[in-house]
């Protein structure tokens, strides 16, 4: 009797240790997913103009295949790797983070230069469209928001490796940075395909609601969607610019050279000095805004050096993205 007591004393304990470990692998998910905000906002507000020009029916199954590549990009390809750069290679990750920030301060000030040069871009995309016209339009589009969502997968796991603890056993982080990979792309796709709903979802509320305040609603959501998506994707463009800046910064400082870093927060300390109770936001946001314009400075620079070397290599001188 007194040997099946210490047993199940033992898997008690046993017990303990394991809701231990998964509270502290959630938590530890969770606290990483939210330094990588930035990229997942814009992964959710870049994803959504791959599904633009299909009929409604295949909107959901497109978002869940997209869904599907995001998770194994992530868990199969990403997280083994993330996994042996942080065993074996660990002054890797802060060039890789740097290099991922280059990619995306060059995306967003593309996305900027694109908008100030709407006949440069209005060109790429008819090249794109021609492209791809009479071809299986539903799998290369698949494909592209596949590949896209790769390169920001990687930063985005990067961006959560870098922010785990140190020194803490492999098991324990292969499994952080599995749930935050999984809760992270429920939340991107599980937006995605909200986003790409609503508009069927207002118009249902518009032409069958009940009451005169539900049909109205519904009238609201459907005009107000195509402004919604362009604000989306400026909140996704500035998100990109403002993350890769911020992530140059920290790299830099953290490589040794801590003279972006050291000024931009003396910049913010010094004017959020008078701001009273508001110092804390004003000196994230004038942080953030000052992240923002090295990232959209190095991401100007970047485009003529991708152009050219696209051309070198016989690839589009322009994305469309």
């Amino acid at each position: 009797m007194s040997g099946l007591l210490a047993l199940l004393d033992d898997v008690a304990a046993i017990a303990k240790v394991a809701a231990a470990s998964v509270d502290d692998v959630m938590g530890q998910a969770v606290k990483a997913s939210t330094k990588a905000a930035g990229a997942v906002i814009d992964d959710a507000a870049v994803t959504p103009k791959y599904l633009h020009g299909f009929e409604a029916s295949r909107e959901l199954p497109i978002v869940w295949r997209i869904a599907r590549g995001s998770l194994f990009n992530k868990i199969v390809i990403l997280l083994p790797i993330a996994l042996l750069l942080s065993t074996f290679l660990p002054i890797l990750i802060y060039p890789l983070l740097m290099l991922g920030g280059c990619y995306l301060c060059f995306e967003g000030a593309e996305k900027v230069w694109h908008v100030l040069s709407p006949k440069h871009h209005d060109q790429a995309e008819a090249v794109a469209k021609k492209v791809v016209e009479g071809a299986h339009l539903e799998e290369q589009k698949i494909k592209g928001a596949i590949k896209t969502d790769f390169i920001l997968s990687a930063e985005i796991m990067t961006i959560v490796l870098s922010a785990l603890p140190e020194g803490q056993p492999i098991w324990l982080e292969a499994a952080a940075l599995g749930v935050a990979g999984i809760l992270i792309t429920l939340a991107v796709y599980g937006a995605v395909a909200l986003i790409v709903k609503m508009d069927d979802l207002g118009l249902a509320m518009a032409d069958h609601g009940r009451f005169g305040l539900t049909r109205k609603l519904g009238l609201w959501i459907v005009q107000g969607m195509p402004y919604f998506m362009q604000l989306l994707i400026i909140v996704g463009t500035a998100a990109m610019i403002w993350v890769g800046g911020s992530i140059l910064v920290h790299g830099l400082h953290e490589l040794g050279w801590h003279l972006p870093y050291d000024a931009i927060h003396d910049i913010a300390v010094g004017l959020a000095n008078g701001a009273g109770e508001m110092a804390g936001a004003v000196e994230w946001t004038v942080t953030a805004f000052l992240d923002g314009v090295l990232g959209l400075a190095v991401g100007a620079a970047l485009i003529p050096l991708v152009s050219a070397a696209k051309g070198m290599f016989g690839g589009k001188t322009s994305g469309a993205h």
